[in-house]
């Protein structure tokens, strides 16, 4: 639900990457759809999209200064 929350602000706000990028992230995450990635793909995923929305959050929080 996160992942399209941060999806919706970014339609909002005209961030046409980071709309994509949450929706797609969305769609992986959300726990309707069950996707076999296998244990070491799930892993690598999971580091990416965390390191992800650490530099998102950092953009962001510049971008308010």
């Amino acid at each position: 639900m996160g992942f399209g929350i941060l999806a919706y602000k970014a339609h909002q706000e005209n961030k046409q990457t980071e709309r994509w990028v949450y929706g797609v992230l969305a769609l992986l995450f959300q726990p309707l759809l069950k996707i076999s990635l296998g244990r070491e793909l799930w892993n690598i995923v999971d580091v990416v999209a965390a390191l992800g929305l650490m530099v998102s959050l950092l953009k962001n929080k510049k971008e308010s200064n």
